[in-house]
């Protein structure tokens, strides 16, 4: 007779219930050791990365401001953010070379500053009118130079005068020139230079700033009204050429 299966002995029997045994033995040591990691993990948490606490300041003391304030309420020319960082009025770059702004520096650069400026002139100025302010006020003589060649000039000096809102004598800034070579125009030059003669002035306590130019110039009104400059007044026949101008102002601090 052909056995189908073999039938199950006592040995078999006790096989099957020691494998059960252990394998309930192994579950109760797993939960065991599960039960264990997690009240270790309970009593010892991983440690929480915090932001230290801020220095606190001494009574009386207030934080540093994070940014030099701009001495003038002013937008820039080509809608462009405030001009606040020195760095970036130090580095308007044009193409592949860096426009490169200074004071004027030497007798030597008095020739080609000339040149520059009696392209645009109005009327015709001595050699003497332009030492009076440049030697009297070098630190008010910005130029622009792109490639060692001077491109951009602006002139200016310091005067005090009685204020009326004012107790005390304050300074007034005044913009005597400003030139941009007309190959480099409408590249922020020309405000770069009026915003570092502005800041300079403001540092030497100037609490306002005026100048005059051509009523037809349409393009310098442009660039002074959207500094902030306001129209004052107008000189009738201003220039030998006939030529009327117009006299604009720029508030640096509250009258």
């Amino acid at each position: 007779m052909e056995a189908s299966a073999e039938e199950p002995g006592p040995d078999s029997d006790l096989a099957a219930n020691k494998q059960g045994h252990d394998k309930s033995t192994e579950s109760a040591a797993d939960q065991k050791r599960v039960i264990s990691s997690a009240s270790t993990e309970a009593v010892n948490p991983s440690p929480i990365h915090t932001a230290p606490a801020p220095d606190t300041m001494p009574a009386g003391e207030s934080a540093a401001p994070t940014s030099d304030p701009s001495p003038t309420n002013h937008k820039d020319q080509e809608g462009d953010s405030k001009a606040a960082p020195s760095a970036e009025l130090a580095n308007c770059s044009l193409d592949d070379e860096p426009i490169v702004y200074s004071n004027y520096e030497s007798e030597l650069q008095m020739p080609e500053i000339m040149r520059l400026i009696q392209k645009d002139l109005s009327e015709p100025y001595s050699i003497y009118t332009y030492r009076y302010f440049i030697n009297n006020w070098p630190n008010l003589c910005f130029l622009a130079r792109h490639a060692g060649r001077i491109v951009g000039a602006i002139v200016c000096k310091l005067d005090s005068h009685d204020s009326h809102t004012k107790r005390a004598v304050t300074s007034r800034g005044y913009i005597a020139m400003l030139a941009v070579d007309q190959q480099f125009r409408k590249r922020r030059i020309g405000s770069c230079l009026v915003l570092n003669a502005i800041r300079a002035m403001a540092a030497d306590a100037a609490d306002e700033v005026v100048l005059e130019t051509e009523v037809t110039n349409k393009g310098a009104l442009r660039l002074y009204q959207n500094l902030g400059f306001v129209r004052d007044k107008r000189l009738f026949r201003y220039y030998l050429n006939g030529v009327d101008a117009l006299r604009l102002k720029l508030w640096l601090w509250p009258p």
